[in-house]
């Protein structure tokens, strides 16, 4: 039996999807559609694979630019000194930079609207909503962000994002995730295996080149002991999983719809948590075109990840 609890008595809602017979939990904050805990139950300890904030105040205004578990979108990750060209015109992003490129989209500090939840004996789910009005003149163009997280049995949780507008002309999209996962080790004592042998080229400033690489580290499992990645991988079409994490009694999988032909790897330099993003572009997709969609008016795309912890 699963069930809900949304509590009201913060800024804003927070919301925790539970599997009563595992007791893994599931914490999901409406500011930003972000997932912050993420519990399972290992020898009879709870253990939480996301890092995440202490509470929603720290989420709100965090003490360091992670950009833990944010939602990536209208582009994903740098923005090549935040502009691009469309429809014979020029952009500048206003929102946040780090160094001379923007990054990690507009709607990330955004907060959603609870429109439904619901728990019955399979699974739990809430299902948020955010528009953006276009309110930063480096993207004036709305869209809607639908998002909904789904914990089911065996700790099982999805996302699937569903993006909309009604502009009267194609715009261009992005989208992603970027949480950061920690196994019951370091990242240098876990195993990494990434169904891609694909790297795509950065510059020194992690732009992409528009080169794709040869990279067959990650094909089998691998220690990621003394292993830094910043770095952007082409995923093999239908395979999955996208990625295995495992530490000693826990593993996580990670796999994907079609939508997030990519994954990004960063390694943060305490050695305690690591960012596998799922992306459906590039970085700096709005100029290098690698994955960018155009989405018509009136039509609506689906990106989804699944995230599975199996316990030894």
């Amino acid at each position: 039996m699963f069930s809900i609890n949304i509590n009201t008595t913060k800024k804003h809602p927070i919301i925790e999807l539970k599997d009563n017979s595992t007791n893994t939990l599931v914490e999901v904050f409406s500011f930003g559609a972000m997932l912050n805990k993420f519990i399972c139950n290992v020898d009879g300890d709870f253990f939480n694979v996301i890092d995440g904030y202490e509470n929603l105040d720290e989420a709100i205004n965090p003490k360091e630019a992670w950009f833990k578990s944010c939602k990536l979108s209208p582009f994903v990750c740098r923005l090549h000194e935040g502009k691009f060209n469309f429809n014979n015109s020029s952009y500048t992003i206003e929102k946040f930079y780090l160094g001379e490129h923007a990054i990690h989209g507009i709607i990330y500090n955004g907060v959603y609207e609870i429109i439904s939840s619901e728990a019955n004996d399979d699974s739990a789910l809430v299902e948020l909503k955010y528009d953006y009005k276009g309110e930063d003149k480096g993207y004036p163009f709305p869209f809607s962000s639908t998002v909904v997280w789904k914990l089911t049995q065996h700790n099982n949780l999805s996302v699937t994002t569903t993006i909309e507008h009604h502009n009267e002309f194609a715009i261009p999209i992005c989208d992603g995730w970027h949480p950061y996962f920690k196994m019951d080790v370091s990242v240098d004592a876990c195993t990494f295996q990434i169904n891609s042998n694909q790297q795509v080229e950065f510059d020194e400033t992690l732009i992409p080149t528009g080169k794709i690489v040869v990279d067959e580290r990650f094909l089998k499992p691998i220690l990621l002991q003394n292993i830094e990645l910043d770095n952007c991988f082409q995923l093999k079409n239908n395979v999955e999983p996208n990625c295995i994490l495992k530490g000693k009694k826990l593993a996580l999988e990670i796999s994907s719809n079609q939508n997030y032909p990519y994954l990004q790897i960063y390694t943060a330099p305490h050695r305690q948590s690591i960012a596998i993003e799922n992306l459906s572009a590039t970085p700096d997709a709005f100029n290098n075109k690698m994955g960018l969609i155009s989405l018509e008016p009136n039509t609506t795309i689906e990106f989804t990840a699944n995230y599975k912890i199996n316990i030894n």
